[in-house]
């Protein structure tokens, strides 16, 4: 007797989408000895162990085995350390993050709210007692003690275990319940791509530190239905236009003496960005409430105060980017700025790009260079559609470091440089250590092949010349005309048009199921130039009008059924298939809206007022990208179409009240709706079940609503 193989969607599910078993959080250390990450034991296991690469030999060594270490336990996670991986959308297990000191000799863990260090050239670890639970542990830089955060208060303990004690924490006198240190507040996670809230000083003798208040943020509740005896959570939950938590920032020595850091936090109230190397002073960024102006400052350590480096101002907005600002060793300051409508590097007062590269992220800076990752720009030769490349770029040019086409990025300290890369021709990552730009070594994955490659065109489509994927079936004659599914996310922070393998699996197994899909990346999706990206200010609706414009531009030049026509998403994208269906029903004739923004006044601050303003000021801006105002219902009362809402009730980053206001809101139109709402669910779907037959559950209902038999 046989059994079937597990169908893709029960192995997407279960290999966590074939993520599992791959290297990643990879740090060099300065002698370009050792390269650390982490990687778990197979393609279906999500329990992270910590590694080692000797780069001379390319051997691979476990340092730290979470199973071992917990004697075969289970973990269990603290309600704060399970909110931490909801903000950075961690479904692993095990290991999920480290910190190292400077030499890389010493890396600090927790597992289950215990502290663990590892010795990174013995390759041994052990627990080290302290009170529990344990949050984002970090050896100092010389490696003599660890900082951790515990119920609030910010702690430190000797790397061998010995005196261990509170450096900041609660006053009951005079603080509020609602105070802690050591952590970053949910906006500052969930937006601004800062999740820690404590920075070690280069002399291992103090440390720069959050406190936050979240009392004036409002409260909301967040509870499991079909588990009535359960209380629900509270959580704080600072939606467009109300108050955020009040945050400030301490210089804090080894002996508790505090000293707090001074910039005017009520017209500059967003803590962005950290920064505190031996080149300068400790570097903080600070922008508006309104993101149209943000200052660089450097810190005395001494008094607190602050002197301005830089200012910045945009009548739009302004972007917050991955490894910026910092000081360059010789002390300039590096920042990614736009300028002439490009995206470029500046180096000090200077710009070090033109409009040949769309510069997205710093990764490194050293005495010789400043390494980034970039995408093609306006004044490119070539569009490089879903193109990201690593370059070094100083004051005599720019070098491409990655040659074949693809989506990479790297980490590099010294001469030694981890080169990560995504490409269309093979599936998963591949990892590569150069020494002075030669490959010294292969990191191995351990990822499940996905028995699948997208049959997957990378183009531009419509006048516009929106960057686009069409996939095919993998079986498809070329000539019958096929009905087409849009599969976007269509919004910024979100690109999905990737010259990648993986990133398309999905959209090639639902194409498999009988459709021609798109993935089109349109205006407000990141990547091509300031200009697209900032086009979305005040009106999110252009998104919609930049998908129909990239099927019919596509619908030229391949046999698409413009008469079957469905879209599916999920957040962004599960606002962007409900305004389709709702707005559009001559274009669109079934949607699937997957935890969908529909009211961007219960959304986040932080994202919300930066595209759409004020809701106090922009209630227009407001009324017309929503989905249950009455604009949001102004479409044509016929034809009604098809529409499934699915909804996780656990989710905290958009709550399950935006489908239940939909639902209600087309109830009270008379527009027939489905509702699928997911049991325990957050804002991911991490449990294989659900998550597989989500899956099947679409198919079905596409099939059903097109007529497809």
């Amino acid at each position: 007797m046989t059994t079937e193989p597990p169908s893709f969607p029960r192995r997407y599910a279960r290999t966590q989408r074939f993520t599992l078993g791959a290297p990643r959080a990879f740090t060099v250390s300065p002698d370009g000895s050792r390269v650390v990450f982490l990687r778990s034991p197979s393609g279906t296991d999500r329990a992270n162990q910590l590694w080692v690469l000797d780069v001379a030999d390319g051997q691979e060594r476990v340092a730290a085995d979470p199973a071992a270490l917990l004697g075969g336990a289970g973990e269990h996670l603290s309600a704060a350390e399970r909110a931490r991986r909801e903000r950075s959308r961690e479904g692993g297990a095990g290991v999920v993050g480290y910190a190292t000191d400077n030499a890389v000799e010493v890396a600090s863990f927790a597992l289950s709210g215990r502290l663990f260090t590892a010795e990174l050239r013995a390759g041994t670890a052990r627990e080290l007692r302290v009170p529990g639970p344990v949050i984002d542990p970090r050896p100092s830089p010389d490696g003599r003690l660890v900082a951790y955060v515990s119920k609030g208060a910010l702690r430190v303990v000797g790397a061998e275990g010995e005196d261990d004690r509170a450096l900041a924490r609660r006053d009951p006198g005079t603080d509020p319940e609602t105070v802690s240190y050591g952590m970053a507040e949910f906006i500052a996670a969930e937006e601004m791509d800062r999740s820690r809230g404590f920075w070690w000083s280069p002399e291992s003798d103090r440390l720069l530190v959050a406190r936050v208040d979240d009392a004036p943020v409002r409260r909301w509740w967040i509870s499991d239905p079909a588990q009535p005896e359960h209380a629900p959570q509270q959580v704080a939950y600072p939606s467009a236009g109300t108050d955020n938590a009040d945050v400030r920032l301490f210089v804090i020595t080894l002996d508790g003496t505090r000293t707090e850091v001074a910039w005017n936090r009520a017209q500059y109230p967003y803590l962005a960005h950290v920064h505190w190397s031996a080149a300068g002073a400790p570097l903080i960024l600070v922008q508006a409430r309104d993101q149209r102006s943000q200052l660089f400052l450097a810190v005395d350590p001494e008094t607190g105060k602050t002197r301005m480096v830089h200012a910045d101002e945009d009548r739009q907005w302004l972007d917050l980017f991955h490894g910026v600002p910092c000081w360059s060793p010789t002390g300039q300051l590096v920042r990614i700025v736009d300028e002439g409508g490009a995206r470029v590097l500046a180096f000090g007062e200077r710009p070090l790009t033109g409009p040949q590269l769309h510069v997205r992220a710093v990764l490194d800076v050293s005495d010789d260079d400043v390494l980034v990752a970039a995408s093609a720009g306006a004044a490119a030769a070539s569009p490089e559609t879903g193109e990201v490349h690593v370059y070094r770029v100083n004051e005599l040019g720019v070098e491409r470091l990655s040659q074949e086409p693809g989506v990479h990025s790297a980490v590099r300290s010294g001469r030694v440089t981890v080169l990560v890369s995504a490409v269309p021709g093979e599936p998963g990552t591949q990892v590569q250590v150069l020494r002075e730009g030669k490959r010294a070594a292969i990191v191995t994955s351990y990822a499940e092949h996905p028995g699948m490659s997208p049959r997957v065109t990378l183009t531009e489509g419509g006048a516009r010349k929106i960057p686009c994927a069409l996939l095919m079936p993998t079986d498809y004659d070329g000539e019958s005309p096929l009905p087409v599914l849009m599969d976007p996310y269509g919004g910024p922070h979100g690109p999905r048009v990737l010259a990648a393998h993986n990133a398309h699996l999905t959209s090639q197994w639902f194409a498999d199921q009988g459709f021609a899909v798109i993935v089109a990346d349109g205006r407000g999706t990141p990547g091509r130039s300031p200009a697209w990206e900032k086009a979305v200010r005040d009106d999110f609706t252009l998104t919609l009008d930049d998908q129909i414009d990239a099927l019919h531009g596509l619908a030229e030049r391949y046999p698409l059924d413009l008469s079957r026509v469905a879209i599916r998403g999920w957040s962004f994208g599960g606002w962007l298939a409900g305004l389709a269906v709702l707005r559009r029903p001559d274009v669109f004739h079934a949607g699937i809206a997957g935890a969908p923004v529909t009211d961007w006044r219960l959304y986040d601050t932080h994202y919300t007022e930066r595209y759409l303003g004020d809701p106090a000021t922009a209630g227009q801006a407001y009324a017309k990208s929503s989905l249950i105002t009455e604009e949001g219902l102004s479409a044509p009362a016929e034809p009604h179409r098809p529409l499934m809402i699915v909804h996780g009730l656990a989710d905290d980053n958009v709550v399950v009240a935006h489908a239940l206001r939909l639902s209600s809101a087309l109830l009270a139109a008379g527009r027939p709706h489905e509702v699928l709402p997911l049991s325990g669910v957050t804002h991911m779907t991490p449990q294989e079940q659900v998550a597989e037959n989500l899956l099947l559950l679409q198919v079905d209902f596409l099939k059903r609503s097109l007529g497809m038999g």
